[in-house]
Protein backbone atom coordinates (compact mmCIF):
# COMPACT_ATOMS: atom_id res chain seq x y z
CA UNK A 1 0.00 0.00 0.00
CA UNK A 2 0.84 3.41 -0.80
CA UNK A 3 -0.06 6.79 -0.03
CA UNK A 4 -0.73 7.61 -4.26
CA UNK A 5 -2.75 4.21 -4.41
CA UNK A 6 -5.01 6.16 -1.28
CA UNK A 7 -5.14 9.44 -3.00
CA UNK A 8 -6.25 7.55 -6.54
CA UNK A 9 -8.63 5.91 -4.04
CA UNK A 10 -10.02 8.92 -3.57
CA UNK A 11 -10.26 10.23 -6.50
CA UNK A 12 -12.19 7.28 -7.63
CA UNK A 13 -14.56 7.84 -5.06
CA UNK A 14 -15.03 11.66 -5.46
CA UNK A 15 -15.22 11.20 -9.85
CA UNK A 16 -16.80 8.07 -10.24
CA UNK A 17 -15.13 6.09 -12.02
CA UNK A 18 -11.11 5.28 -13.39
CA UNK A 19 -10.89 7.30 -15.99
CA UNK A 20 -11.88 10.50 -14.60
CA UNK A 21 -10.02 10.06 -11.32
CA UNK A 22 -6.68 9.02 -14.02
CA UNK A 23 -7.41 12.73 -15.39
CA UNK A 24 -7.66 14.22 -11.59
CA UNK A 25 -4.07 12.20 -10.59
CA UNK A 26 -2.30 12.50 -13.75
CA UNK A 27 -2.75 8.59 -14.52
CA UNK A 28 -3.60 6.48 -16.94
CA UNK A 29 -7.00 4.54 -16.82
CA UNK A 30 -4.57 1.32 -16.54
CA UNK A 31 -2.50 2.86 -13.90
CA UNK A 32 -5.17 3.28 -11.60
CA UNK A 33 -7.00 0.04 -12.50
CA UNK A 34 -3.45 -1.26 -11.62
CA UNK A 35 -3.52 0.43 -8.68
CA UNK A 36 -6.61 -0.75 -7.14
CA UNK A 37 -6.11 -4.11 -8.02
CA UNK A 38 -3.30 -3.73 -5.82
CA UNK A 39 -4.69 -2.83 -2.60
CA UNK A 40 -7.08 -5.51 -3.01
CA UNK A 41 -4.59 -8.18 -3.37
CA UNK A 42 -2.56 -6.49 -0.45
CA UNK A 43 -5.36 -6.71 1.54
CA UNK A 44 -7.33 -9.68 0.12
CA UNK A 45 -10.66 -7.41 0.02
CA UNK A 46 -12.88 -6.79 -3.01
CA UNK A 47 -13.02 -2.84 -3.19
CA UNK A 48 -14.80 -2.73 -6.19
CA UNK A 49 -17.92 -4.70 -8.23
CA UNK A 50 -16.63 -5.31 -11.79
CA UNK A 51 -19.95 -7.14 -12.53
CA UNK A 52 -20.51 -3.44 -14.34
CA UNK A 53 -18.74 -1.81 -17.25
CA UNK A 54 -17.91 0.78 -14.48
CA UNK A 55 -16.63 -0.84 -11.20
CA UNK A 56 -18.49 0.61 -8.16
CA UNK A 57 -16.78 0.38 -4.88
CA UNK A 58 -18.53 -2.02 -2.27
CA UNK A 59 -19.12 -1.49 1.00
CA UNK A 60 -15.73 -2.47 2.00
CA UNK A 61 -14.29 -0.31 -0.13
CA UNK A 62 -16.81 2.68 0.89
CA UNK A 63 -15.12 2.03 4.63
CA UNK A 64 -11.91 1.88 3.22
CA UNK A 65 -12.67 5.51 1.04
CA UNK A 66 -13.42 6.63 5.19
CA UNK A 67 -10.34 5.33 6.76
CA UNK A 68 -7.98 6.78 3.84
CA UNK A 69 -9.41 9.92 4.12
CA UNK A 70 -9.10 10.44 7.60
CA UNK A 71 -5.63 8.99 7.44
CA UNK A 72 -4.79 11.42 4.46
CA UNK A 73 -5.75 14.03 6.38
CA UNK A 74 -3.57 13.58 9.20
CA UNK A 75 -0.46 12.77 6.84
CA UNK A 76 -1.21 16.36 4.75
CA UNK A 77 -1.37 17.94 7.96
CA UNK A 78 1.45 17.28 9.90
CA UNK A 79 3.88 19.75 8.78
CA UNK A 80 1.64 22.67 10.61
CA UNK A 81 1.51 20.24 13.58
CA UNK A 82 4.63 19.99 14.18
CA UNK A 83 5.91 23.10 12.53
CA UNK A 84 6.15 26.27 15.23
CA UNK A 85 3.05 27.91 15.90
CA UNK A 86 4.77 31.10 15.11
CA UNK A 87 6.50 29.75 11.69
CA UNK A 88 4.90 31.76 9.19
CA UNK A 89 6.74 30.63 6.04
CA UNK A 90 6.49 28.24 2.75
CA UNK A 91 4.30 28.20 -0.12
CA UNK A 92 0.54 28.92 -0.63
CA UNK A 93 -1.23 28.10 -3.95
CA UNK A 94 -4.35 30.81 -3.44
CA UNK A 95 -7.16 30.71 -6.65
CA UNK A 96 -9.23 33.65 -6.79
CA UNK A 97 -11.76 34.74 -8.93
CA UNK A 98 -11.62 37.57 -11.66
CA UNK A 99 -13.41 40.21 -9.70
CA UNK A 100 -10.78 40.37 -6.47
CA UNK A 101 -7.53 40.53 -8.81
CA UNK A 102 -6.92 44.31 -8.82
CA UNK A 103 -8.38 45.27 -5.72
CA UNK A 104 -8.41 42.85 -2.78
CA UNK A 105 -6.28 40.74 -3.59
CA UNK A 106 -3.25 42.92 -4.32
CA UNK A 107 -4.07 45.14 -0.96
CA UNK A 108 -4.53 41.94 0.56
CA UNK A 109 -0.89 40.32 -0.53
CA UNK A 110 0.82 43.66 0.62
CA UNK A 111 -0.51 43.33 3.75
CA UNK A 112 0.61 39.42 3.98
CA UNK A 113 3.91 40.87 3.09
CA UNK A 114 4.41 43.19 5.76
CA UNK A 115 2.99 40.98 8.63
CA UNK A 116 5.20 37.68 7.07
CA UNK A 117 7.71 38.06 4.55
CA UNK A 118 8.12 34.16 5.25
CA UNK A 119 5.06 33.56 3.23
CA UNK A 120 5.12 32.61 -1.11
CA UNK A 121 1.69 32.90 -2.69
CA UNK A 122 1.18 31.85 -5.73
CA UNK A 123 -2.45 32.76 -7.68
CA UNK A 124 -4.29 30.58 -9.82
CA UNK A 125 -7.06 32.94 -11.68
CA UNK A 126 -10.52 31.30 -11.99
CA UNK A 127 -14.28 31.25 -11.77
CA UNK A 128 -15.85 30.17 -8.18
CA UNK A 129 -16.80 26.70 -9.45
CA UNK A 130 -13.71 26.12 -11.04
CA UNK A 131 -11.72 26.49 -7.92
CA UNK A 132 -13.17 24.90 -6.01
CA UNK A 133 -12.83 21.97 -8.03
CA UNK A 134 -9.04 22.60 -8.06
CA UNK A 135 -9.37 22.17 -4.43
CA UNK A 136 -10.93 19.24 -3.77
CA UNK A 137 -8.19 17.56 -5.70
CA UNK A 138 -5.80 19.29 -4.29
CA UNK A 139 -4.34 21.29 -6.60
CA UNK A 140 -4.67 24.83 -4.83
CA UNK A 141 -4.82 25.06 -1.19
CA UNK A 142 -7.60 28.14 -0.76
CA UNK A 143 -9.67 29.99 -2.70
CA UNK A 144 -11.22 33.51 -2.81
CA UNK A 145 -14.77 32.76 -4.38
CA UNK A 146 -18.18 34.18 -4.89
CA UNK A 147 -20.11 31.84 -2.17
CA UNK A 148 -22.20 29.15 -4.71
CA UNK A 149 -25.68 28.00 -3.32
CA UNK A 150 -23.84 24.80 -2.10
CA UNK A 151 -20.65 24.22 -0.78
CA UNK A 152 -19.40 20.30 -0.17
CA UNK A 153 -19.03 19.38 3.54
CA UNK A 154 -15.45 18.71 3.16
CA UNK A 155 -14.97 22.59 2.53
CA UNK A 156 -14.86 25.17 5.47
CA UNK A 157 -15.97 28.80 4.30
CA UNK A 158 -14.95 32.04 5.54
CA UNK A 159 -16.76 35.08 4.84
CA UNK A 160 -14.55 38.31 3.83
CA UNK A 161 -17.13 40.99 2.47
CA UNK A 162 -20.69 41.08 0.76
CA UNK A 163 -21.07 43.08 -2.06
CA UNK A 164 -24.27 44.70 -3.56
CA UNK A 165 -24.74 44.24 -6.90
CA UNK A 166 -25.71 47.54 -8.85
CA UNK A 167 -26.54 49.04 -12.18
CA UNK A 168 -23.02 50.25 -14.55
CA UNK A 169 -24.13 53.17 -16.29
CA UNK A 170 -21.82 56.01 -17.92
CA UNK A 171 -21.39 59.51 -16.75
CA UNK A 172 -24.11 61.22 -17.93
CA UNK A 173 -26.78 58.94 -18.34
CA UNK A 174 -30.48 59.95 -17.65
CA UNK A 175 -31.79 59.64 -14.26
CA UNK A 176 -34.32 56.60 -15.10
CA UNK A 177 -35.48 53.96 -12.64
CA UNK A 178 -32.91 50.21 -12.61
CA UNK A 179 -35.61 48.62 -14.56
CA UNK A 180 -36.44 51.28 -17.43
CA UNK A 181 -32.98 51.55 -18.42
CA UNK A 182 -32.86 47.81 -17.99
CA UNK A 183 -35.40 47.42 -20.74
CA UNK A 184 -34.10 50.40 -22.76
CA UNK A 185 -30.63 50.18 -23.64
CA UNK A 186 -28.54 47.03 -24.41
CA UNK A 187 -27.53 44.92 -21.98
CA UNK A 188 -23.62 43.93 -21.05
CA UNK A 189 -24.23 40.38 -19.26
CA UNK A 190 -21.52 38.74 -16.84
CA UNK A 191 -20.45 35.62 -17.62
CA UNK A 192 -23.18 33.43 -16.05
CA UNK A 193 -20.75 30.50 -15.84
CA UNK A 194 -20.03 32.84 -12.71
CA UNK A 195 -21.85 32.56 -9.40
CA UNK A 196 -22.13 36.25 -9.60
CA UNK A 197 -23.38 35.82 -13.15
CA UNK A 198 -25.96 33.32 -12.28
CA UNK A 199 -27.00 35.47 -9.20
CA UNK A 200 -28.03 38.35 -12.13
CA UNK A 201 -29.52 36.41 -13.98
CA UNK A 202 -31.70 35.21 -11.53
CA UNK A 203 -33.02 38.84 -10.43
CA UNK A 204 -33.62 39.54 -13.52
CA UNK A 205 -36.13 36.80 -13.87
CA UNK A 206 -37.54 37.13 -10.66
CA UNK A 207 -37.77 41.07 -11.96
CA UNK A 208 -39.70 39.71 -15.33
CA UNK A 209 -36.89 42.04 -17.01
CA UNK A 210 -36.51 40.85 -20.39
CA UNK A 211 -32.84 42.76 -21.94
CA UNK A 212 -31.78 42.93 -25.01
CA UNK A 213 -28.27 41.12 -24.80
CA UNK A 214 -25.18 43.09 -26.63
CA UNK A 215 -22.59 40.74 -25.44
CA UNK A 216 -21.38 38.55 -22.16
CA UNK A 217 -18.00 38.83 -20.36
CA UNK A 218 -15.66 37.63 -18.10
CA UNK A 219 -13.98 40.73 -16.58
CA UNK A 220 -15.73 43.34 -14.67
CA UNK A 221 -12.30 45.80 -16.59
CA UNK A 222 -14.21 44.99 -19.73
CA UNK A 223 -17.24 45.30 -18.54
CA UNK A 224 -16.81 48.81 -17.37
CA UNK A 225 -14.65 50.15 -20.87
CA UNK A 226 -17.86 48.94 -22.53
CA UNK A 227 -20.42 51.01 -20.84
CA UNK A 228 -18.00 53.67 -20.46
CA UNK A 229 -17.90 53.54 -24.61
CA UNK A 230 -21.51 53.86 -24.47
CA UNK A 231 -22.05 50.12 -25.84
CA UNK A 232 -24.86 49.30 -23.20
CA UNK A 233 -25.45 49.07 -19.66
CA UNK A 234 -24.43 46.28 -17.13
CA UNK A 235 -24.85 44.98 -13.80
CA UNK A 236 -21.72 43.97 -11.42
CA UNK A 237 -20.56 43.92 -8.04
CA UNK A 238 -20.07 47.10 -5.78
CA UNK A 239 -16.63 46.24 -4.74
CA UNK A 240 -15.90 45.79 -1.35
CA UNK A 241 -12.11 47.72 -2.49
CA UNK A 242 -12.66 51.01 -4.00
CA UNK A 243 -9.95 51.58 -6.67
CA UNK A 244 -8.70 54.54 -8.80
CA UNK A 245 -10.26 54.88 -11.96
CA UNK A 246 -10.64 57.13 -15.07
CA UNK A 247 -13.37 55.85 -16.66
CA UNK A 248 -16.69 57.99 -16.67
CA UNK A 249 -19.15 55.82 -14.60
CA UNK A 250 -21.47 56.02 -12.18
CA UNK A 251 -23.38 52.98 -10.11
CA UNK A 252 -27.17 52.89 -9.35
CA UNK A 253 -28.81 50.94 -6.56
CA UNK A 254 -30.94 48.26 -8.06
CA UNK A 255 -33.55 48.99 -5.27
CA UNK A 256 -34.74 46.83 -1.77
CA UNK A 257 -34.50 43.36 -4.05
CA UNK A 258 -30.84 44.14 -4.79
CA UNK A 259 -29.18 40.58 -4.82
CA UNK A 260 -26.13 40.81 -2.81
CA UNK A 261 -22.85 38.37 -3.52
CA UNK A 262 -20.81 37.28 -0.45
CA UNK A 263 -16.87 36.93 -1.13
CA UNK A 264 -14.78 34.65 1.20
CA UNK A 265 -11.99 32.31 1.10
CA UNK A 266 -12.77 28.41 1.57
CA UNK A 267 -10.51 25.83 2.04
CA UNK A 268 -10.70 22.01 2.86
CA UNK A 269 -11.34 21.51 6.28
CA UNK A 270 -9.20 18.86 6.93
CA UNK A 271 -6.26 20.51 4.45
CA UNK A 272 -2.94 21.27 4.95
CA UNK A 273 -1.66 25.09 5.52
CA UNK A 274 -4.01 25.97 7.86
CA UNK A 275 -1.74 28.17 9.98
CA UNK A 276 -1.13 29.97 6.10
CA UNK A 277 -4.73 30.24 5.51
CA UNK A 278 -5.75 32.02 8.92
CA UNK A 279 -2.92 34.43 8.21
CA UNK A 280 -4.30 34.57 4.69
CA UNK A 281 -7.99 35.38 5.63
CA UNK A 282 -6.69 37.91 8.19
CA UNK A 283 -4.93 40.26 5.56
CA UNK A 284 -8.49 40.07 3.78
CA UNK A 285 -10.42 41.24 6.48
CA UNK A 286 -7.50 43.80 6.77
CA UNK A 287 -7.82 45.04 2.96
CA UNK A 288 -11.79 45.02 3.26
CA UNK A 289 -11.36 47.68 6.56
CA UNK A 290 -9.11 49.58 4.44
CA UNK A 291 -11.24 49.79 2.02
CA UNK A 292 -8.98 51.84 -0.59
CA UNK A 293 -6.43 50.35 -3.27
CA UNK A 294 -4.22 53.69 -4.29
CA UNK A 295 -0.90 53.13 -5.24
CA UNK A 296 1.09 56.23 -3.80
CA UNK A 297 3.03 58.54 -6.18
Amino acid sequence: MSIRALRTLLAVHRHGSFRAAADAVNLTPAAVSQQMRHLEDTWNLQLFDRAQRTPKLTETGLSLVDEAFALLSHYDGLPDKLGAQDDMSGELVLGAVPTTLTGLVPLALSRLKIQHPGIRVRIVPGLSNQLLLQLERGQIHAAIVSRPPVLPKTMAFSSIAKEDLVLLVADGTEDRSPHDLLRDNPFIRFNRDAVVGRQIEAWLQHEGIVVNDAMELDGLEAISSMVAARLGISIVPQRCIVEQSSLPLKTIPLGENSPRRVVGLVSRADGPKAGLVRATQTALLEAVSIGVFALKP
